[in-house]
């Protein structure tokens, strides 16, 4: 399998990908290794934990510089996605022997009560190639704290990013025989799903999150997906600093290129802002650079996959042939590497795709709206529900709208935020279960009840 820059189009290495009989194998291994791993104390898990979050610290050039050239990311981008991953991990080494310990739950009586965490057994990790550390760790990291050993199969996208982690788990401690990586595309993922593994964890698309669900049904293990979003953004009319609400709706749209699950892909403005916001927006965007990402000048970088490009295309050429004008970019630039301009598009409505269709790119429509409830009206027009941001000073008017909201999360005054103490989920073709805060510890677990007598 050729590793392909996406800033350059050049051939980084070739790996060998699993084959059905290796990973045959490695499940073996796995399964050997979960009897003993659950039987080491979770302080000691931890433990085993913080070296690894260590040695993320020690080794981040390396794995910064890699993330980089292997899926296209800003370089500074790359080290707040490791810095970022080792803030989720602490939050785990924190809080988990907490919320996995026994829960005596009636002391008093003839019956006592109580509650146990065991693990799951042998989970599949099939993780995603724009956050490989951050949607790595809310899965792998609370997966082996609890007990279990884990079967991770990195995005094909970003297979380098993930050998160095299962370098660096086996460095802080974590056996062999409890971590195995899954080197390959999509038939090596199909292969996961035929074994009798006791949990499924995926984070990607919805069409291949379904088809996981469905494939794995039958054998009545937990399944968790988190999957992607058209997650919308207002701003309300009596925003106090247009620039800076403009600037924070442009960050949430084009970070990572735009190809982050909870990026920002429309923007609704309320009439009497429209017109002072749009040009703050593409005034700003218009600045940006794109190029290449080792450059610390750089604040866009390429798409991660080439097939990406013509996608945008079409989603842009279809806005136009609608009635859509383009303020800024929406054009593929000549030369090497899968970029694609930073495109801001107005006069835009639910007709078009830009507007109902995730883009997974620096891509956004910018639409005018009479009021809240013609806001709340088409933020709710989609079929995700991943996140929503409102932008106002009047908290009270901001919360009607977000409690309006059929999403897992709700922003006000912010946007494309996580943070490992509040839960990760989507809602409809977003996902379902929970990553992050104590319900992401207790997701990789399963309880047993004792009642006790005598």
């Amino acid at each position: 399998m050729k590793i392909i820059n996406p800033a350059t189009e050049t051939i980084i290495t070739e790996v060998a990908e699993d084959t059905v009989e290796t990973i045959k194998a490695k499940f073996e291994l796995l399964k050997k290794g979960q009897l003993a791993w659950a039987k080491v104390s979770v302080a000691e898990r931890v433990a085993v934990i913080q070296k690894f979050h260590d040695l993320l610290e020690e080794n981040k050039d390396e794995l910064a510089n890699t993330l980089t050239s292997e899926m296209g990311k800003p370089l500074q981008q790359s080290y707040n996605e490791v810095n970022g991953a080792r803030a989720r991990i602490k939050f785990f080494i924190d809080n988990s022997e907490k919320y996995l310990a026994e829960e005596w739950i009636t002391t008093e009586g003839a019956t006592k009560e109580k509650i146990v965490y065991e693990p799951l057994g042998v989970i599949a990790n099939i993780s995603a190639w724009n956050y490989p550390f951050l949607v790595g760790v809310n899965v792998f990291i609370p997966a082996l704290i609890g007990g279990n050993t884990v079967f991770y199969k990195p995005s094909e996208y970003a297979t380098l990013t993930g050998l160095h982690i299962e370098a660096l788990l086996y460095k802080a401690g974590v056996p062999e025989n409890c971590f195995q990586t899954a080197i390959g595309r999509g038939q090596v993922g199909e292969e996961l799903l035929l074994l009798p593994l006791n949990g499924y964890f995926f984070t990607g698309s919805y069409r291949t999150g379904k088809y996981i669900a469905e494939k794995v049904a039958g054998k009545m293990v937990p399944c968790q997906l988190e999957l992607g979003g058209k997650d919308p953004l207002y701003v309300m009319d009596d925003v106090e600093n247009i620039e800076k609400t403009a600037g924070d709706a442009l960050e949430g749209v084009v970070y990572n290129s735009g190809q982050s699950c909870c990026a920002v892909e429309r923007i609704y403005v309320q009439e009497n802002v429209y017109d002072a916001f749009v040009k703050a927006y593409v005034e700003q965007c218009k600045k940006l650079t794109i190029g290449n990402p080792l450059d610390k000048s750089t604040d866009i970088g390429p798409l991660s996959r080439k097939e990406q490009q013509a996608f945008l295309s079409n989603q842009v050429d279809d806005a136009i042939n609608l009635g859509a004008t383009v303020m800024s970019g929406g054009k593929i630039p000549s030369g090497k590497g899968y970029y694609f301009e930073p495109t801001v598009l107005i006069n835009v409505n639910h007709a078009m795709k830009v507007m109902t269709e995730e883009s997974f790119g620096p891509v956004v429509g910018i639409q005018k709206v009479k009021d809240d409830a013609e806001a709340i009206q088409l933020m709710q027009d989609t079929t995700y529900g991943l996140t929503a941001s409102v932008y106002s000073k009047n908290f009270d008017r901001a919360e009607a709208v977000m409690n309006e909201m059929q999403t897992g999360t709700v922003y006000w005054n912010c946007c494309d935020r996580v943070s490992a103490n509040l839960p990760w989920s989507g809602r409809k073709q977003s996902g379902f279960g929970a990553t992050l805060s104590y319900q992401g510890i207790r997701a990789f677990v399963q309880p047993k009840a004792y009642h006790i007598r005598g």
